[in-house]
């Protein structure tokens, strides 16, 4: 059966050998290297599905795991599925579930059938297996569902991550079987944490099951970016080079341009929103807190030359005194600019790959973004 999502690879920087394509979907094209913003709750923290166009957003991702909690997957279904009850029409990525699981590992147990855990809102018992994952991501609805995997913590030794690879794998088969939905494809997920045979071993076996894509989870999980580096490197080779590539979870600008050096697709993050919510933005020069008392009369915007409306109607004078007064509106504004910042800088890389000087388009980069204390490790890298 043909997949409803297919990735064109349009062309590859003569320069760097980073990649511009089209992702194919039920809901549109996605051009990219593109970076997805997080709505975990069927919307983006703070965000209109209509803002979210405005600023250019081409697909967004929402969390399985919270969804059938609240309102439940099965309450979505009725709705007409997540476009519809999020009123959005672009293309839509459901994560699986896993990562919510391995982030409650004080609560889970991992059996070969599937995870045991707590209910983190009322303490009930529930029970996650690649069955009831597929099932759940098929009531909502989304272009694109992830297989569910094992995330292997940092650190840990490499018998512990051997053994979550391979049931990963066990697991990406029986997604596979459970999967039914025709208009949803299903991307499987390479794992085998920090270790480099590990990876290789993973993405051949993944490559083997001929999945439409293909997600790299178990990274950003508070490993020093070299590392995370170094997993892309010796990960990627062994990917398809017709499929796309998705780094699960990372979003700090650094990374995004690193990954896309590296061949990667896709990304996605809650580091704008996150960081915004705390008067917190990101510019071409770095990290700007516009709550803090040096810009109580900068008349000045976010950013110059930002093309958001945020910068294009407000000051930092005035989105620091809704900051520092508890108006939601500051939190909202920050949150439109960072999000779109991410969008443009991901819009800019394709735009260099096409003109193959991706190379010199990340040098810019890195001549202005102040990296000295940028970003905490973990912190969305």
């Amino acid at each position: 059966m043909s997949s409803p999502v297919t990735f064109e690879l349009q062309h590859t920087c003569q320069q760097s050998g980073a990649r511009a394509g089209v992702l194919h979907t039920p809901h549109g094209d996605v051009l990219t290297p593109v970076y997805m913003p997080v709505g975990t709750q069927a919307v983006v923290k703070a965000m209109t599905s209509r803002e979210m166009k405005e600023l250019g957003a081409p697909i967004l991702l929402s969390n399985t795991y919270h969804l059938n909690l609240r309102p439940g997957s099965e309450l979505v279904r009725e709705a007409g599925g997540l476009h519809r009850f999020m009123a959005w029409d672009r293309p839509i990525l459901t994560d699986s579930g896993g990562f919510q699981v391995f982030s409650l590992a004080e609560l889970n147990k991992i059996t070969e059938e599937g995870v045991a855990f707590r209910n983190h809102l009322d303490g009930s018992p529930i029970m996650m297996s690649p069955e009831s994952s597929m099932d759940i991501q098929e009531n909502l609805g989304a272009d694109i569902a992830m297989a569910f995997d094992v995330c292997s913590p940092y650190p840990c030794e490499h018998e512990q991550a051997r053994l979550d690879m391979e049931r990963t794998h066990r697991w990406a088969k029986r997604c596979k079987e459970a999967h039914t939905r025709p208009n949803q494809a299903l991307f499987g997920i390479v794992q085998g944490a920090f270790y480099e045979d590990l990876r290789v071993q993973s993405a051949q076996a993944l490559a083997q099951m001929d999945f439409p894509g293909y997600g790299i989870g178990g990274l950003s999980v508070g490993e020093p970016k070299d590392i995370m580096y170094r997993m892309l490197d010796v990960t990627l080779p062994h990917m398809p080079v017709d499929k796309p590539r998705y780094l699960m979870g990372v979003g700090t600008p650094d990374c995004l341009l690193e990954g896309v050096l590296r061949g990667v697709d896709m990304f996605d993050c809650v580091l704008a929103t996150r960081i915004a919510r705390n008067g917190t933005v990101l510019t071409k020069h770095g990290r700007l807190v516009v709550r803090n008392a040096k810009y109580k009369a900068d008349f000045t915007p976010l950013e110059e030359g930002c093309d958001c409306h945020a910068c294009q109607h407000y000051t930092r004078a005035y989105i620091r005194h809704l900051l520092n007064t508890g108006e939601i509106t500051g939190g909202r504004l920050c949150s439109i600019h960072n999000l779109r910042y991410l969008t443009r800088l991901m819009e800019g890389a394709r735009q260099a790959i096409l003109e193959d000087r991706f190379n010199d388009y990340r040098e810019e980069f890195y001549a202005l973004f102040d990296m000295k204390g940028a970003f905490n490790r973990g912190e969305g890298a």
